[in-house]
């Protein structure tokens, strides 16, 4: 489960740290390897998912989103200086809840 709980961070963390570096790029006018950076960051983001061990892409992908949106809140908190407000974290903890039910729940 930890190894789980790790690659679905390390892929949050590419995606965003990778489309943060293309959004600098375009947006507030960063030098092109700024872009290329992010892109190549991008690429291992798309690599990472395939590690994990539980079958099937669209369950992955799925978990992984619920993931993605809580690293998203604490990202905009963190580096962009946005604190988020009680909506937010309910938000975020519903999506953890539902990551828990998909990929943890007893199965047949």
């Amino acid at each position: 489960m930890a190894i789980s709980i790790l690659l679905f961070i390390l892929a949050g963390l590419a995606e965003i740290g990778g489309g943060y570096l293309v959004w600098l790029w375009l947006r507030e006018s960063k030098p092109l390897w700024t872009g290329i950076a992010g892109a190549l960051i991008l690429v291992v983001y798309g690599i990472i998912p395939t590690f994990q061990r539980f079958p099937g892409f669209g369950r992955v992908y799925a978990a992984y989103g619920g993931v993605f949106i809580v690293l998203a809140v604490l990202w905009g908190w963190l580096v962009d200086k946005k604190t988020p407000d009680l909506y937010d974290w309910i938000g975020a903890a519903v999506c953890l809840a539902g990551v828990s039910i998909m990929l943890w729940a007893p199965r047949a």
